[in-house]
């Protein structure tokens, strides 16, 4: 449910499309690898295969993706790891859309 309300708002932004989602970390590095992306949007928390090693898995098979990981547990450990995998920022679900959209436009703009 949320994974489906956070595709929703992404796809209200004008220059965004949302081209698939994933229930578990594994079916998101299969999705990413076949859908060709701009960004990941991960959580920390997933079934299968959690964000780090989703992370690692698509930093390691696609580089040049722009990861980033959106996720109820954000400290600095948490983020220090995440960006060691390859995730280019972290931001926590409390900081809400808002700061998720100027992440991602800040993402977007200095690739």
């Amino acid at each position: 449910m949320i994974r489906r309300a956070l595709h929703a708002l992404l796809d209200k932004h004008g220059d965004w499309n949302v081209c698939g989602e994933a229930e578990n970390g594994q079916e998101g590095v299969d999705k990413a690898l076949a859908l060709c992306p701009d960004l990941v949007l991960l959580d920390l928390s997933m079934p299968v295969m959690n964000g780090f090693q989703a992370a690692r898995e698509l930093h390691r098979l696609r580089p040049n993706v722009i990861i980033l990981m959106f996720t109820t547990f954000s400290n600095a450990h948490i983020e220090r790891e995440a960006l060691a995998l390859g995730v280019r920022a972290v931001k926590s679900k409390s900081e809400g859309m808002d700061s998720l959209y100027r992440s991602i436009e800040d993402l977007f703009q200095a690739a």
